[in-house]
């Protein structure tokens, strides 16, 4: 919660950069960069502090890993934060000065600690139940999807890098990249807020989307549980458990979907024909198997009362065999 803090105070400070510093990286103000890693973080690092003290199995670990997060998460962030005050790019950068040097050196080896904590607590989950099945499941799902997110961010320097180049930074000074986000472009053409490349790939998609997926997961979870006080069926475990497991299918596939199509080179907001029919293939799927689970539900809320007996007759079971044994004594 110290990190949430802090990152909450670096997304005011960020908001406030946006419309008071005119300096820009690539045509986008030099606090859009801290602006969205802060905002990131407070989801995530809220994240964590909510899910952790819930686990009841190697607490003591658990709390470890997740001050080594947080801990980590404020370092890599604050490099990221101060190198936008210097104008001047924070990924990617190869420029000689010994901030930098040495900063890049601590921002590689934060981007391991975040992917390893995380990962150990997605494992140390496999083990661990956590309310009821489908919230149960959704926090593995998400923690492991969010995992594979983050290693998305390791992939994408090597992935991508299409060798040095210099570009200038918010001051007119030379700096050298090497690697860069888009595949198949060069980073500078983004979308408003995200920077997401127009055109061409970009690994930043698929990693946004794992990396919130136990956030989404989570919220299908709170809106089941809450439309359950009002429909009938979905106050069984199993049927919130069923229809969680299809959201869970669905955003991995949404994952998976995005993350071709960036390696591919292709624009998020360009996609051919492949993409569209796998996009298609995954609505169509997974609306069948909610269709599927929400009609079992209801067959199954509906069957006590098209057994062949009315409301009126004896019950079953000992109570029912009680009565009519008393009767034909009688």
């Amino acid at each position: 919660m110290i990190m949430v803090a802090a990152m909450s105070a670096l997304v005011v400070v960020a908001s406030f950069g946006l419309f008071a510093d005119d300096h820009e990286l690539m045509q986008v103000s030099i606090w859009a960069k801290p602006l969205k890693f802060g905002v990131s973080f407070v989801i995530y690092g809220a994240t964590l502090a909510w899910l952790l003290p819930r686990l009841r199995r190697a607490r003591r670990t658990m709390w470890t890993l997740g001050t080594a997060f947080a801990v980590t998460g404020l370092i890599d962030v604050g490099f990221i934060a101060v190198q936008a005050a210097r104008g001047t790019y924070s990924h990617f950068n190869t420029n000689t000065d010994a901030f930098n040097q040495i900063g890049q050196v601590v921002f590689s080896s934060g981007v391991v600690g975040l992917f390893g904590a995380s990962l150990l607590i997605a494992v140390m989950l496999l083990f661990q139940r956590i309310g009821d099945t489908a919230l149960t499941w959704a926090l593995r799902a998400g923690i492991g999807l969010s995992v594979i997110g983050m290693a998305l961010a390791s992939f994408i320097r090597g992935w991508a890098t299409t060798g040095p180049r210099t570009v200038e930074d918010a001051y007119g000074n030379p700096v050298t990249l090497l690697g860069q986000h888009g595949v198949g472009a060069p980073d500078g053409d983004g979308m408003p807020i995200t920077n997401w490349s127009t055109a061409g790939g970009d690994l930043r998609v698929p990693h946004f989307i794992g990396l919130h997926s136990v956030q989404v997961f989570v919220l299908a979870v709170l809106v089941l549980t809450v439309l359950a006080a009002r429909i009938s069926w979905l106050r069984s475990e199993r049927v919130r458990a069923q229809l969680t497991g299809v959201v869970i299918l669905g955003y991995t596939a949404l994952f998976t979907i995005t993350t071709w199509q960036a390696m591919r080179g292709q624009s998020l907001i360009h996609p051919d024909t492949a993409t569209w029919t796998a996009l298609a293939v995954t609505v169509v799927v997974t609306a069948l198997l909610a269709a599927l689970a929400i009609s079992a539900a209801r067959r199954s809320e509906l069957a006590p009362a098209g057994d062949g007996h009315s409301p009126g007759a004896p019950p079953r079971g000992p109570v029912g065999s009680l009565s009519r044994d008393h009767t034909v004594a009688r």
